[in-house]
């Protein structure tokens, strides 16, 4: 079983195993699956643009609210 190594953040390594018939794209597949859950992009696209703390919280406040407002009409339904 070979294992294809990546950098994907400074202080992590990421590590796909490879049997010996998997094809490559498999391989790249596993590999951006593991790299999405790291959240590198995530907070590469955060970093960008610098958001106030006041203007983060409003916006947590109304995607609770409209979070709320989903859950009682899938309720009233």
């Amino acid at each position: 079983m070979n294992s294809l190594i990546f950098a994907a953040h400074k202080k992590t390594m990421l590590t796909v195993s490879v049997k010996e018939a998997e094809n490559l794209d498999k391989a790249l597949k596993k590999f951006k699956k593991k790299f999405e859950k790291t959240g590198v992009v995530k907070e590469l696209r955060k970093r960008q643009a610098f958001e106030k703390p006041s203007i983060t919280k409003r916006m947590e406040k109304r995607k609770a609210v409209y979070k709320t407002q989903l859950q009682r009409e899938d309720a009233g339904e």
